[in-house]
């Protein structure tokens, strides 16, 4: 699951101002072409962090 995106699906997420700030921020220098995209790299290192590796760690043990 970690490695493809089968498809994308449309959410609605409410958060900070100052979150929306600094993901135009990011935008504006170039770092990633829309919110979108910053807010699936984040979520993604997320899950690596929060659950895939641990599921990963938990299957050699």
């Amino acid at each position: 699951m970690a490695g493809s995106i089968a498809r994308m699906r449309l959410i609605t997420v409410k958060m900070p101002e100052i979150y929306v700030e600094g993901l135009d921020e990011l935008v504006k220098i170039g770092r990633y072409s829309s919110r979108s995209e910053v807010i699936r790299v984040a979520v993604r290192d997320l899950l690596k962090k929060e659950l895939w590796i641990q599921e990963a760690e938990l299957r050699v043990q």
